[in-house]
């Protein structure tokens, strides 16, 4: 994936957006954060990233900013049924997530985990478990640090053991990891979903399973 020359929108000023910011701006994109909060009460993480080069717009995308963007990395925090994303889409951006957005760059094998319940705790598991082995591991994702944040210290011999979250499977499309573990799926999120068939589909599309119906619609 080619990053230098483009330009790109990260929508959500948290930890995933700003690693995602600092990202694509080292390697040559032209970026903007945005975040429906007031600068006001942007952390200093955040505020801090205007140095490096990456504007920084509060409230709604501006309609110019999304004509002009051809790739938007959106955050988990941000529903992706949002107008200024569809807004996107439909002009023909690129609109993927920080988890994508990291695959594409990280290297050694990874071991992902999600599902509505356990999965920090299986997560730090596998990560001890293959510590104890002797591995090369680093531990991240929807636990602690961005997996974009992985990338610099991943290694071709090494592995990454994940946690992922539904919001963050939702803007998956390449992503695959080595091994892929559903724990559970009890509904959950029910103010950001339409349906728990709706919930569940991130969860389905994101281990290979294809989707059989379970529940009734």
């Amino acid at each position: 994936m080619e990053i230098a020359g483009r330009k790109a929108l990260v929508i959500g000023a948290a930890r995933s957006g700003i690693a995602s910011s600092r990202f694509l701006i080292k390697r040559g994109a032209t970026v903007a954060l945005n975040d429906q909060k007031p600068l006001s009460e942007w952390s200093k993480e955040a505020l801090g990233l205007k140095t490096e080069g990456v504007g920084l717009i509060d409230g709604d995308a501006p309609s110019w900013l999304l004509d002009q963007v051809d790739l938007v990395v959106v955050s988990p925090g941000v529903p992706t049924k949002a107008i200024p994303i569809r807004y996107a889409d439909r002009r023909g951006a690129e609109v993927i997530g920080e988890v994508e957005l990291a695959s594409r760059f990280l290297r050694g094998r990874t071991v992902a985990i999600t599902g509505s319940n356990g999965k920090t705790t299986t997560t730090s598991l596998i990560g001890d478990m293959l510590k104890d082995a002797g591995l090369v591991v680093q531990v991240g994702g929807n636990i602690g640090t961005a997996l974009i944040s992985m990338i610099e210290s991943s290694r071709d011999d090494g592995w990454n053991v994940v946690e992922l979250s539904s919001f963050q499977l939702e803007t998956i499309v390449d992503f695959h990891p080595s091994v892929a573990a559903v724990l559970n799926v009890t509904p959950n999120h029910m103010d950001r979903y339409e349906s728990l068939i709706d919930y569940a589909a991130p969860n389905t599309i994101f281990s290979g399973i294809r989707p059989r119906r379970m529940w009734p619609s």
